[in-house]
């Protein structure tokens, strides 16, 4: 039997938890499904303990902490979750309502969907030097989710992306000793963590290296480190207790590649007025989609959610007049959000 839901979240990330509370603050109930077994998405499977730094009122904040505060946020809402399930199918029925179908075979009858699958499926990319595979999940890792256990390590980090560096900001000082390895003289980090980095570098609290992994060391007592070769192709050994790879993902649309909606390089092409895809009554929020301008950013995904919360609106009930009403002072907005106010 069929679930009937005015809205179908697709992805439990920040923008997909987000998303909820734009809805609810509408009225609109929402279920939401995700292929990982727990909420969070990316923040919650790849880089838990990561630092976040450009979240509005926070100077910092751990990737898992966001989504916990996001999950303490939209409690009023009372969302429902599916999780460890993937949708299969997506098809529009007969009276405009769209019918799904997951991979455990829960079904849906539901007037709108929200894509807020981030990547898609994702996975790391992977060290795939000779002899990596006999230590992966061991000494070579793809994400940090216990910092406080490297105390006193000798740790290797790939990777010239935010995420690398930010982990090489955030570990330096807490390690024995820490190398940074990226294969080119050019980072897609943000400018501002490359100077810092090389300014550590510089001062001696860690170590910056250009070039690429050819082998993964072992001998009899297991793990021994990275034989690298520099851009001349000279080789070097360098010892380490573990490996961490922050070399991106590899995306793949799975199953919403196939579903006829407009694409461009793996990504939902929307508009920006609110963020409907060439579809009507589906929506893409986050990572997923893409418009001119578009930045991939938590941030840049809240915004979207904002807007798509009122296209859904205006998709549920066209006739209907829309208000904007405010948080701060609409006693409406207070009881949807449980809170006791005196109005008066």
């Amino acid at each position: 039997m069929s679930i009937t839901t005015d809205v179908v979240i697709i992805g439990a990330g920040p923008a997909g938890l987000f998303q909820v509370f734009e809805l609810g603050l509408l009225d609109i109930r929402a279920h939401v499904v995700d292929s990982l077994p727990q909420v969070g998405g990316q923040c919650a499977e790849l880089y838990p303990e990561k630092p976040i730094y450009d979240i509005p009122a926070y100077p910092v904040i751990g990737a898992q902490e966001l989504v916990d505060r996001l999950m303490e946020q939209i409690k009023p809402f009372e969302p429902q979750f599916h999780l460890g399930q993937a949708v299969t199918s997506l098809q529009r029925k007969d009276d405009d309502r769209f019918a799904l179908t997951t991979s455990t075979g829960t079904q849906f009858d539901a007037a709108t969907i929200i894509i807020a699958a981030g990547l898609g499926a994702f996975q790391p990319r992977p060290l795939r030097a000779p002899g990596a595979a006999d230590f992966n999940g061991e000494n070579i890792h793809y994400r940090i989710t216990q910092a406080e256990k490297l105390a006193g390590k000798d740790i290797i980090i790939l990777g010239g992306g935010d995420s690398a560096l930010d982990w090489v900001l955030e570990m330096h000082d807490k390690v024995k000793s820490l190398v940074l390895i990226h294969r080119r003289v050019e980072y897609r980090a943000q400018p501002a963590s490359v100077s810092q980095m090389k300014k550590l570098a510089a001062d001696g609290q860690l170590e910056e290296f250009h070039g690429m992994v050819r082998e993964v060391l072992s001998d009899e007592n297991g793990f021994q480190g990275l034989r690298v070769a520099d851009h001349d192709g000279n080789m070097r050994d360098i010892g380490a207790d573990d490996v961490y790879v922050f070399w991106g993902l590899s995306p793949n649309l799975g199953p919403v590649g196939e579903w006829g909606l407009d694409i461009d390089k793996r990504q939902l092409r929307v508009d920006t007025e609110q963020f409907q895809t060439s579809e009507n009554g589906i929506f893409a929020v986050g990572d997923i989609n893409t418009y001119p301008g578009k930045k991939k950013l938590i941030l840049s995904g809240f915004h979207e959610t904002a807007l798509a919360a009122f296209g859904v609106q205006k998709y549920l009930d066209p006739d209907k007049r829309i208000f904007l009403q405010y948080t701060t002072t609409s006693p409406i907005m207070h009881k949807r959000l449980g809170i006791e106010k005196d109005n008066k």
